[in-house]
C-alpha cells in the first residue's frame, strides 16, 4: 500500500524543500525513537487520512530495508517521508518497494518523487541488476510512471483501495 505522495499541504503556504538527511537501516538498526516516528507516520497515513483498516504490521518488516528521510529545517529533527524495501521472496519474486509516504508538510513540493529516487538507487545498489516492483495505487500509476515504473497486472482491490502492479527494470 503506497500513502499520499504530492497532494497539496495543508498550509495555504507552500514550504521549502527539506534538508535532508537519509537513513538506511534494517529494523534492528533503528533506534526505539526511529521506529515509533515510522510507525506513528504509516499510522497517521494510511490507517487515519486514508481511512485503512488493515494489519500494518504484517511481518514483513524485520526483511526489509527501511529508508527514513529526516528533515532538520527547523532546528528540530523531523520525520519528512519514508518507504520500506522488501527483500525478494517476502512479498514478490523482486525487491519491492512499500509503504512509501511523506507527512503533510512536506507534500506539494515534490519530495515524494526525491523519496522515491533515493529508494530506487539504493534498492539497485543492494540488488543490482535486479527488477523492482511496487504494487501501487492505481491513481498514481503516472507518478510511478514518470520513475520508469511500467503496469504489470491488471488493476486489484487492496484493502478498499484500488492498486495494480508496476515493474521497474533494471538498467542495462
Amino acid at each position: 500500500m503506497f500513502g499520499a505522495m504530492d497532494s497539496a499541504p495543508d498550509a495555504v503556504s507552500r514550504p521549502s524543500a527539506p534538508k535532508v538527511r537519509w537513513q538506511w537501516s534494517r529494523l534492528e538498526g533503528l533506534a526505539p525513537a526511529e521506529l515509533y516516528a515510522v510507525l506513528a507516520a504509516r499510522q497517521q497515513v494510511f490507517a487515519v487520512e486514508q481511512h485503512c483498516a488493515f494489519q500494518d504490521a504484517d511481518g514483513h518488516d524485520l526483511h526489509a530495508w527501511h529508508l527514513l528521510a529526516w528533515d532538520s529545517r527547523s532546528g528540530a529533527v523531523t520525520l519528512a517521508g519514508y518507504l520500506r524495501v522488501l527483500d525478494p521472496g517476502r512479498k514478490f519474486e523482486e525487491p519491492s518497494i512499500g509503504r512509501v509516504l511523506t507527512v503533510p508538510p512536506f507534500r506539494g513540493i515534490g519530495f515524494g518523487r526525491t523519496l522515491m529516487g533515493e529508494g530506487v538507487a539504493r534498492t539497485r545498489v543492494v540488488w543490482p541488476g535486479r527488477p523492482i516492483r511496487i504494487a501501487a495505487q492505481q491513481r498514481l500509476e503516472r507518478f510511478y510512471a514518470d520513475l520508469g515504473f511500467r503496469r504489470a497486472s491488471a488493476p486489484y482491490d487492496e484493502d478498499g483501495i484500488a492498486h495494480l502492479d508496476m515493474l521497474a527494470v533494471a538498467a542495462a
